[in-house]
């Protein structure tokens, strides 16, 4: 018994070495070759500084609104609402987020409403949309700010990002980078 206490200890000993020391120095190694070493991506619009990789509130009908988030965007606090597909309470919150927009974009049906507008991420914090939701609020943003449709349309499509190496994942639109293209369009 002794000597698997011993060997015990030993192990805890190196693994705590190893992940909370050498691992952790590697992953900081590593980050330092990527943009911005490893500090995310940083955009400056109107002399604020905004993380593109964490989901910014965009509620004003002159924007492309964010998806939802579980946690209202505090990124101290990244969750999901742990409730299921089938909770009462859940469901309530999505039907309020079809019917809020619905009201706000008449000419949508609630069919074509994607779900990813109507649903909040795991994190809570997904600064992406999908083309589908950018897509479905093209007329509500060009009404409201009287631009043409095809300008939004355009805009759609150059700030659509592919599939990692065009086979890894679907393609997203970041909100934040689309919505300040947005205002910079004249």
């Amino acid at each position: 018994m002794k000597q698997n206490i011993f060997l015990a200890i030993r192990l805890t000993l190196v693994c705590l070495l190893f992940f909370s020391g050498i691992y952790t120095l590697l992953i900081l190694g590593i980050a330092q070759f990527s943009p911005n070493r490893g500090k995310g991506e940083i955009l400056t619009f109107n002399n604020k500084k905004y993380y593109a990789n964490i989901g910014q509130k965009f509620a004003e009908d002159r924007y492309f609104w964010s998806r939802p988030s579980a946690v209202e965007y505090n990124a101290a606090g990244a969750a999901g609402s742990n409730k299921g597909p089938t909770n009462p309470d859940y469901l309530k919150t999505v039907q309020e987020r079809i019917d809020h927009f619905v009201k706000h974009n008449p000419e949508v049906q609630k069919s074509q409403i994607p779900s990813d507008l109507v649903t909040a991420s795991g994190s809570g914090l997904d600064p992406n949309i999908s083309v589908q939701a950018a897509n479905v609020q093209v007329k509500r943003i060009a009404r409201i700010r009287n631009i043409n449709e095809n300008k939004i349309q355009d805009l759609i499509i150059s700030n659509t990002e592919k599939p990692f190496l065009g086979l890894f994942g679907t393609q997203k639109i970041n909100v934040l980078k689309l919505n300040i293209a947005l205002d910079n369009l004249k």
